[in-house]
């Protein structure tokens, strides 16, 4: 099943789900897009387009909108085939690209089918709800809480803070990022998928 995660204005999750049935996808803030972003003001009316092209999806921007489309943080020209946990940021608004290759039939919107995560610790839990802290009144992703920050407000070292973020980037599949993305990479799946909630910040 491959599908579209993303959080809308409220910071609830929202999912849509790909079918090649169903091959072309219009990202924008119309309201009659099929992925309607429509309280993000940095997004263009059409602001993308993902289709099914073989056997992979692709997303196109093509100057279509003003202020670009980014795929892990890398500015879209033309157009690129999407990878499983490939971020794609439009204005700003970041939507994951995840799941395999299937056939479901039709596109549905539904906040509440997510894939599964390996269990959290308690422990790991708390350290990563601290590094979305600073995500609390922010629609878009910016900066993680630091590992200082982290172990002040937890009351624990730096190396232990360490320790739970090695074993935080395998769970959510980011430890083979570059260094300098994980941590971004780490808090926009954790909120994307729904494990930390902005009512929890």
């Amino acid at each position: 099943m491959t599908r579209l995660l993303y959080a809308d204005e409220q910071g609830s999750r929202q999912e849509v789900l790909l079918s090649p049935n169903k091959p072309r996808l219009v990202v924008g803030r119309s309201p009659r897009a099929d992925v309607s972003l429509s309280w993000d003001p940095e997004v263009s009316q059409l602001h993308a387009i993902l289709e099914w092209i073989g056997h992979y999806w692709v997303v196109n921007d093509d100057n279509m909108s003003r202020n670009g489309t980014f795929v892990n943080d890398e500015r879209l020209t033309g157009s690129r085939r999407l990878h499983q946990g490939d971020m794609i940021r439009v204005g700003t608004t970041t939507i994951a690209f995840v799941g395999t290759l299937g056939i479901d039939e039709g596109v549905t919107n539904d906040g509440s089918k997510l894939g599964a995560l390996q269990p959290l610790t308690s422990a790991e839990t708390r350290v990563l709800i601290a590094m979305c802290r600073p995500y609390k009144n922010k629609a878009g992703f910016g900066n993680p809480a630091s590992n200082q920050q982290i172990a002040d407000e937890l009351g624990v070292g730096i190396e232990t803070v360490k320790t739970h973020l090695r074993s935080l980037f395998a769970k959510f599949g980011v430890d083979d990022l570059p260094q300098n993305q994980k941590r971004a990479g780490l808090v926009e799946r954790a909120m994307l998928s729904g494990t930390v909630k902005r009512s929890e910040l």
